[in-house]
């Protein structure tokens, strides 16, 4: 899966979940998530994977966006 440009500075961990290349998780860390609800959040994302998902390339996809400071505290309490 590739960024374009609407997250250009992302830091994105992808896990294949079944091994059949099309069953996503992804785990998005981005400062342009600064200041925006989790649905902006989201769409940002979409918005960046939008021809993958339009040819159903990705037919499953779930997601956990972070700030890298909301990051850096999960990986605090892990």
């Amino acid at each position: 899966m590739i960024f374009d440009s609407p997250l250009p500075d992302a830091q994105v961990q992808v896990q294949d979940l079944t091994g059949g290349g099309d069953h996503y998780q992804v785990v998005v860390v981005s400062s342009l998530f600064e200041g925006k609800g989790l649905v902006q959040q989201h769409q940002l994302v979409y918005r960046a994977l939008q021809q993958e998902m339009s040819s159903e390339a990705i037919h499953a996809l779930t997601m956990k966006t972070y700030t890298p400071q909301a990051w850096q505290a999960q990986q605090q309490m892990v």
